[in-house]
């Protein structure tokens, strides 16, 4: 039927004439403009009206649209057509993934070389002595925080100097972020110092002789140097097999309050292991849950004994750090390189140790031998892998999830791009070629990080010098640092962690903002210091993904309406411009439907509308009946005496009651006409019709589908038993929104078969409410079919 038909006739029929025209239109702020000429489109087609040369740019622009209303059965059929493609054989896909060319190798070696993409072009003048300023001024720092993690590790501080250089070097070569500084870290280390204490605990190893007491210092760290290596090496294999099957989206996973929630708790971990160092205690390292509290009753057990020298040279350097951290961050701008306070006490307390004996006269415990030069690569222990599976699975999670967060902080800023892919890769060689020359896994450092960009690096040349540093303490100058507390290493530590304590600062702003990213923030704080980190990961990352559950079982549901004189549909409760159409419900659910919440979409549907099929059925049963009774009563009071004799036997006989003896009279049937009897039938069913009351007075329900995803066959069925019970009290229900992917897959789930057909659903809302207008029209007026 044609618009210009339906308009003619609904105007015979005293009806209003629905809406064809999606229009909309905003005043032009300037007065004096002219206004524009509107060009009358064909169907189909959309007019976005041109300004006049004449006027000026400001003009507002006139979004005009006239058109039939459109379904998906006119659509597919008429409107839009699938390109035809040729399908792909397996062999060809095998062919076409393996097919070697020079461009195709040449990509490949550029993607697992990415200093080939920019080292050739590298802008010497412009970069190199940013790079120079900014390469000391890491390894200057990653020298204090190498020896420092190596303690968190559960393993002697060389070790931490050995994980400060072989990756430093390789990422270099195989990273695709230029700014972050690969090397030891608190979280990484100290999970991989509770999974050395667990394996390899102070009891394996005591010393011989009977009355002797306490333990094998060098067996047990041998034995801790095993565990901590194999963990890297599978650590490493994990994050390359991860790569290889281009896994990088897993660090979404882990949420950003998860991530915070997480670290501060390891934050709390680090700090309670250090006490023990700062007040010169001698307790035993606890791992698992509960660590934390067994480590602080085993401190204040033990407190009576603290060597007060360990403490005060702790305590000053303490409020030095602090205090040169305060000054950096107040006068960033102003300072040319960040003060190395690190360095700087490092420097200082190793000559106060040497030239007062700390460790002799006051036994100060300090860091000891440090060997000269690099340890030959050897192969490490496989026989303990299996134990250390689940141990490297999180901590090659969360390593990586460190350095691609603050990666793609800095590629956002500057402008380029890093490919998580490789930048697993790149971590996993960097792990699993490291750990034959004796390190422990690594990840990426925010504060050293930090400071490389803030020093003017450029590109990972600063990361290579910062490493050359570190290799030169490594083989000449490692001794000097024998005498250096053990303290000042754990005031190091602490103080570094600052940035992570402040991160409670979360705790307000999620609770304006997000109650549920709150609830996770708690959650991974709460369950990484009570359980421990590798615990409290899975925890965290298990509500995470419960979260997720609950907010597709619990969407915001609504009714819409329209915005007057435009296509626009909002929530009539919360906008007072959005009014319901007449005889038509709007219903959005902002989620996908699918088996979890298939029943709760429909109840929630059945709410917002007031409309319960159901219920309804019942009552038009009642009325039914109620109808019957008053036309049975009606015939009753005008029937002959003979015919009320017919109908008491009648009524007899359906009670079980037999008469005997029955006047001809009442045994013969009356026959009459057909015409008779069409004049008692229409006269019995106008009087039914009488006593009927319309069910509800909405003819239509819009099932807005445009925040769904996707839907599976629970869903499917869900929503076509919901059509099905609607069309029952003859309510029907339309679908408006669709995506191509989603009609794709209700095509596949044969979701349109009787009486379900693709005619039902429509492009847009407007398009829905269009059609159920013109279909209520016909309803109410019958004149106008």
């Amino acid at each position: 039927m044609s618009s210009a038909l339906l308009v003619q006739q609904h105007r015979q029929a005293g009806c209003q004439r629905p809406q064809t025209m999606l229009e909309r239109l905003d005043s032009d702020s300037d007065q004096g403009a002219g206004r524009q000429k509107r060009e009358h489109a064909k169907p189909f087609s959309a007019v976005m009206e041109h300004v006049n040369a004449d006027e000026e740019p400001s003009a507002t622009p006139v979004y005009q649209v006239e058109r039939r209303v459109l379904d998906e059965e006119y659509i597919s059929s008429r409107l839009l057509h699938k390109k035809e493609r040729t399908p792909r054989t397996v062999g060809r896909r095998v062919a076409d993934r393996f097919r070697c060319s020079s461009e195709r190798a040449k990509s490949v070696v550029l993607s697992l070389l990415p200093i080939l993409s920019w080292l050739p072009s590298y802008p010497v003048k412009e970069f190199l002595f940013g790079d120079i300023v900014s390469g000391l001024s890491t390894g200057v720092m990653q020298l204090p925080q190498g020896l420092a993690y190596a303690l968190l590790a559960a393993v002697p501080p060389v070790y931490g100097l050995y994980s400060s250089f072989y990756p430093v070097l390789l990422y270099t070569f195989f990273g695709t972020s230029r700014h972050i500084s690969i090397g030891t870290f608190a979280v990484i280390s100290l999970m991989i110092g509770g999974v050395a204490v667990r394996e390899a605990p102070d009891s394996m190893f005591p010393l011989n002789g009977t009355n002797v007491t306490g333990f094998d210092v060098d067996a047990r760290d041998a034995r801790r140097v095993q565990v901590a290596v194999a963990l890297t090496t599978l650590v490493g294999l994990i994050q390359l097999f991860l790569g290889v099957l281009r896994f990088g989206f897993v660090a979404i996973y882990l949420t950003e309050p998860l991530v915070r929630g997480f670290t501060t708790a390891a934050a709390v971990h680090v700090c309670v292991s250090q006490l023990k160092y700062l007040f010169g205690v001698k307790t035993k390292r606890f791992s698992g849950p509960l660590s934390v509290v067994y480590s602080l009753i085993a401190v204040f057990k033990d407190i009576t004994s603290t060597n007060i020298t360990t403490l005060i040279v702790g305590l000053v350097c303490i409020v030095f750090l602090y205090g040169v951290k305060d000054i950096n961050e107040r006068f960033k701008k102003k300072l040319p390189i960040p003060i190395p306070g690190e360095i700087i006490v490092v420097i200082v307390s190793t000559g106060v140790s040497y030239g007062m004996s700390l460790s002799e006269n006051y036994k100060v415990d300090i860091v000891g031998n440090i060997p000269a030069g690099l340890q030959p690569p050897t192969v490490p222990n496989f026989s303990i892998l299996p134990n250390l599976v689940a141990d490297a699975v999180a901590i090659a999670v969360v390593g990586f999830s460190m350095g691609i967060s603050l990666a793609k902080i800095f590629a956002l800023k500057y402008g380029y791009s890093v490919d998580g892919n490789q930048e697993l890769i790149a971590l996993g060689l960097c792990n699993f070629v490291s750990s034959f020359f004796q390190t422990f896994a690594i990840t990426c450092s925010m504060s050293r990080s930090l400071v490389q960009e803030s020093t003017g690096g450029k590109t990972q040349i600063a990361g290579l010098l910062s490493s050359l540093l570190v290799l030169l303490v490594i083989v000449a100058i490692g001794f000097v640092f024998r005498p250096l507390p053990q303290t000042v290493l754990a005031a190091i530590i602490i103080v570094n962690l600052l940035g992570m304590f402040k991160q409670v600062r979360d705790i307000p702003a999620l609770w304006r903002t997000s109650k549920i990213e709150l609830t996770i923030w708690v959650v991974a704080f709460v369950a990484s210091v009570l359980l421990g980190l590798d615990y409290g990961l899975l925890v965290a990352i298990g509500f995470a993904l419960l979260t997720v559950i609950y907010r597709t079982q619990s969407p915001r549901s609504v009714i819409l309406g329209q915005i007057s004189d435009t296509g626009l549909y909002c929530d009539t409760d919360e906008y007072e411009e959005a009014t319901e159409c007449s005889g038509i419900k709007i219903f959005h659910s902002n989620s996908s439907i699918y088996f979890a919440n298939s029943d709760l979409y429909v109840n929630s549907l059945k709410e917002k509308t007031g409309i319960d099929p159901t219920q309804l059925l019942a009552e038009r049963k009642s009325q039914r009946k109620y109808a019957k009774t008053k036309s049975r009563e009606k015939k009753d009071s005008s029937q002959s005496p003979a015919q009320k004799k017919r109908t008491v036997a009648k009524l007899d006989m359906e009670l079980g009651v037999a008469h005997e003896v029955l006047d001809e009279a009442q045994k013969q049937v009356d026959v009459l006409n057909n015409g008779q009897v069409a004049e008692a039938q229409a006269e019995s069913d106008s009087e039914e019709a009488r006593f009927l009351q319309p069910l509800c007075p909405v003819h239509s329900i819009v099932l807005d589908f445009t925040p769904v995803n996707f839907m599976d066959s629970v869903g499917a069925k869900a929503i076509k038993a919901v059509i099905k019970e609607y069309a029952a009290i003859d309510v029907r229900v339309v679908l408006a929104g669709c995506s191509r992917t989603l009609l794709s897959d209700l095509r596949t789930l044969q979701f349109f078969r009787e009486p379900v057909t693709p005619d039902i659903v429509f492009p847009t809302i407007h398009d829905a409410v269009l059609h159920c207008k013109q279909r209520g029209a016909r309803l109410s007026c019958p004149a106008a079919q």
